[in-house]
């Protein structure tokens, strides 16, 4: 019987939601397991990052990684993944676009430090201490992992084959994605792997959107409920649904608040902030 292909998982910087969105494959996750072998899963399995470096170069068929870089040693677990794997995939919003954790990069490493460590009301930090990239305890050196200045998507930092987008990916797109590579069924390299089509499309409040937008005042789902059966544009609540592409599974809209815009934009959107502001305007 031939080896099952080989598969890895790596969480970077992000909240692990991506990690968990695997689990929810729920009864077909035992399809995966039967149909791949899993050689790093940190968040549900004991591997050891030397077992992964000893491996040899692309004898992992695809490695899943999800997450922004922002550390030192994140940067050398891609690197490494990079060269072991075959085929990389951005998985979810943080690695296809840098998602929440890129926020931090409208301040530098010191600026974070300063207002998590000294600024915050809740700091008791007297001793205006730090975390260090060195440190030595007993006799012993303890060498921490340097924290960049800024947050990057995986593909700036390595070379991407596909994306997976989502906050987290929905089951439905990671299975079809895991189907695809099983199958050698996949685009182009550099494809996002959801339909090319706006959220829009795919809303169930979308034939009550007027064609022409007209507010009085923008409202915020933390003062204002919307009602549910009505466009949230319409009802002056800001709503990212004209710009990103689908295959999130609108479970923002059904629970009632707008779309965010975790998915990403379609393939000919150069801008999404300015794709929204367009249709907004």
């Amino acid at each position: 019987m031939a080896d099952k292909p080989k598969v890895a998982f790596y969480w970077c910087a992000s909240c692990g939601g991506c990690e968990e969105a695997v689990v929810d494959l729920e009864e077909q996750i035992l399809k995966v397991v039967d149909a791949v072998d899993i050689v790093l899963w940190p968040v549900a399995m004991d591997f050891k990052r030397s077992e992964i470096a000893a491996m040899p170069d692309k004898s992992i068929a695809v490695a899943f990684i999800n997450g922004g870089v922002r550390m030192s040693e994140q940067e050398e677990w891609v690197h490494m993944l990079r060269q072991k794997a075959q085929m990389v995939v951005a998985f979810g919003a943080c690695a296809h676009l840098g998602g929440i954790p890129g926020l931090a990069n409208l301040n530098d490493r010191q600026q974070v430090f300063d207002t998590v460590y000294q600024d915050v009301p809740s700091q008791d930090n007297a001793a205006r201490t730090v975390p260090g990239e060195h440190s030595r305890m007993d006799g012993h050196d303890l060498e921490l992992p340097r924290f960049w200045d800024e947050v990057k998507a995986l593909n700036q930092v390595i070379d991407v084959d596909y994306y997976l987008p989502g906050c987290a990916p929905p089951p439905k797109l990671i299975w079809g994605a895991i189907e695809a590579i099983l199958t050698g069924a996949l685009p182009p390299k550099g494809a996002v792997l959801s339909p090319n089509v706006a959220c829009c499309d795919d809303c169930p409040r979308k034939d009550s959107k007027p064609d022409k937008i007209e507010l009085t005042e923008i409202k915020r789902p933390a003062t204002h409920i919307a009602d549910p059966e009505l466009c949230f544009l319409a009802q002056g609540f800001v709503c990212i649904g004209p710009a990103p592409r689908s295959g999130c599974g609108i479970p923002c809209i059904e629970g009632n608040m707008p779309c965010r815009g975790c998915m990403g934009p379609m393939d000919d959107v150069f801008d999404q902030g300015a794709k929204f502001l367009s249709a907004f305007a």
